[in-house]
C-alpha cells in the first residue's frame, strides 16, 4: 500500500516537473531566445471588461495601412465596424449602413464585382454592406506571393490561437532576437526567427516599425511598435468576438436574476413550511 502511494507521488512529481519544464521552454528560457511573454493590461478582460474604442480605431488604421496588404478579414463586413460595441459605433446612426463614417471607410476599399451587362470581372468602390474583400484571388496566389505560405485570415485569429490576444501581441513584438546557440532553429531563405511562433520560424517579415502609421488627434500616442501592436490586437480581438460586451451584460443580468430568484424561493420555502415540523 505504501509502495503504491510512493509510486503515485513520484509520478505526480514527475508530471508537475514536466509541465513546468514545458512552460519554461515555451517562454524561451535558456538558449531558446530568452524571450519572456508579455501580458499587457487589456480593457476587455474580466467580467465587466469592455473594448477600448480609441485603441480599436487606431488598430483598424494599423490593419488598413499595414496588415491588409496580406491578411484578409473574411468574416466581417464594413457595416460591422459601426455596430453597437464596434470601433466606429455612433448612437446617431443605429443602422451603420447610414453612417457617413462607415460609408467613407468602405469607400477606401476596392471590391470585386461582375458586370451585369458583359459578365466580365470588374472593380467598384466598397459599400457598407460589403464584406471585406479577399486580398488574393485564391490560396495558391496568396502562398506564391508570401514565400510559399498563405497568410492566415485575421478575423478570428485571436480565437484560433491559445491565449490569442497575448499571443498575437507578443508575435509582433518578438522579432529581432538572436537565434538559439544550440542550433535547434534553422532559418531558410525568406524566413525569420520568432520564438513565439511554434518552431521559432515564421515566413512573415517584421510587420511593424516605429512611425509606420500616423495617428491623428491632439492626444494621439506615438506610433511605436509596442503601441501599434497593442492597438491592432485590440481591434482584432473585437473582430473575433464583436458581441462580447453584449454577452457580458446579458450574463451579468442573468446571474442577478438567478440570485434574486434564489432569495425569493428561499423566503417562500420558509413561509410555506414555517409551521411544519422538520
Amino acid at each position: 500500500m505504501a509502495f503504491k502511494f510512493i509510486k503515485k507521488a513520484m509520478l505526480g512529481t514527475a508530471l508537475i516537473g514536466s509541465v513546468f519544464a514545458g512552460v519554461a521552454f515555451a517562454a524561451g528560457d535558456g538558449d531558446h531566445g530568452a524571450y519572456e511573454m508579455k501580458h499587457p493590461h487589456w480593457h476587455f478582460t474580466g467580467m465587466f471588461g469592455t473594448y477600448d474604442r480609441e485603441a480599436m480605431q487606431r488598430g483598424y488604421q494599423v490593419y488598413r495601412e499595414v496588415c491588409s496588404a496580406c491578411h484578409a478579414l473574411e468574416h466581417l463586413a464594413f457595416r460591422h465596424l459601426g455596430d453597437p460595441g464596434g470601433p466606429f459605433y455612433s448612437e446617431d446612426y443605429p443602422n451603420p449602413t447610414d453612417s457617413p463614417l462607415i460609408k467613407g471607410l468602405a469607400a477606401e476599399w476596392d471590391v470585386p464585382m461582375i458586370d451585369s451587362d458583359t459578365g466580365d470581372a470588374d472593380i467598384r468602390t466598397g459599400l457598407p454592406a460589403d464584406e471585406f474583400p479577399d486580398i488574393f484571388p485564391n490560396a495558391i496566389a496568396a502562398a506564391a506571393s508570401n514565400g510559399g505560405v498563405a497568410p492566415p485570415d485575421l478575423s478570428v485569429i485571436t480565437k484560433a490561437r491559445t491565449d490569442g490576444s497575448n499571443y498575437l501581441y507578443n508575435l509582433m513584438m518578438a522579432y529581432g532576437l538572436d537565434l538559439p546557440h544550440d542550433g535547434s532553429v534553422t532559418i531558410g531563405p525568406g524566413q525569420y526567427y520568432n520564438p513565439v511562433m511554434e518552431g521559432g520560424v515564421i515566413a512573415m517579415a517584421p510587420p511593424l516599425i516605429d512611425g509606420q502609421v500616423t495617428y491623428e488627434g491632439e492626444n494621439a500616442p506615438d506610433a511605436t511598435v509596442e503601441q501599434m501592436a497593442a492597438d491592432v490586437t485590440e481591434f482584432l480581438t473585437w473582430a473575433g468576438d464583436p458581441k462580447m460586451e453584449q454577452r457580458k451584460r446579458a450574463g451579468f443580468a442573468t446571474l442577478l436574476y438567478l440570485c434574486l430568484l434564489s432569495i425569493l424561493l428561499y423566503m417562500s420555502y420558509q413561509r410555506v413550511w414555517r409551521n411544519v415540523e422538520h
